[in-house]
């Protein structure tokens, strides 16, 4: 059973999922990948998880750095756990490419060398948007590429942390 909770963010609704104590989900309406955490019995209730998760993108959608991270519960291969762990290593207003992760990743594992292209496609299945900043990646040029809430969120959130 997972639970569910409503943000109306600046940017849109935004949907929080949890397993009643641990955030699993964050996630834009109409996103890529939307709710993919969730299990098929789904209960809309408010939690203490969903008010910290709310305080937390209140901070952030004025223009801070929260100063905390909601508790999380995250389910994925080692490799995609891994690159998770990274993204939450970006500081705020700061970027990173999806190269640097790979390799970061490549250095951990004691490889030569990790495809920039399996990290891109880890960070796309990012379940907790925002929170776990894969906004923060990049292409190599400086180019903005991939987002599962489309390029103009993406920009957005950028921009936001640039205040």
């Amino acid at each position: 059973m997972h639970y569910i909770n409503y943000y109306n963010s600046p940017i849109g609704k935004i949907t929080i999922g949890s397993d009643s104590s641990s955030l699993i989900g964050l996630w834009f309406e109409d996103a890529k990948y939307f709710g993919s955490t969730l299990s098929s019995e789904i209960i809309e209730k408010n939690l203490p998880i969903f008010e910290e998760t709310k305080r937390w993108l209140d901070i952030y959608f004025s223009g801070n750095n929260p100063d905390f991270t909601p508790k999380l519960k995250l389910e994925a291969s080692k490799f995609r756990l891994s690159v998770w762990n990274i993204l939450l290593k970006i500081p705020y207003g700061q970027t990173t490419t999806y190269g640097e992760i790979a390799k970061a990743i490549a250095e951990q594992k004691g490889l030569a060398k990790i495809s920039a292209q399996a990290v891109g496609g880890a960070v796309g299945h990012n379940p907790v948007s925002i929170i776990i900043p894969c906004h923060r990646v990049i292409g190599k040029n400086g180019n903005l590429t991939g987002y599962a809430g489309g390029l103009d969120l993406k920009r957005i959130l950028l921009d936001n942390e640039k205040q």
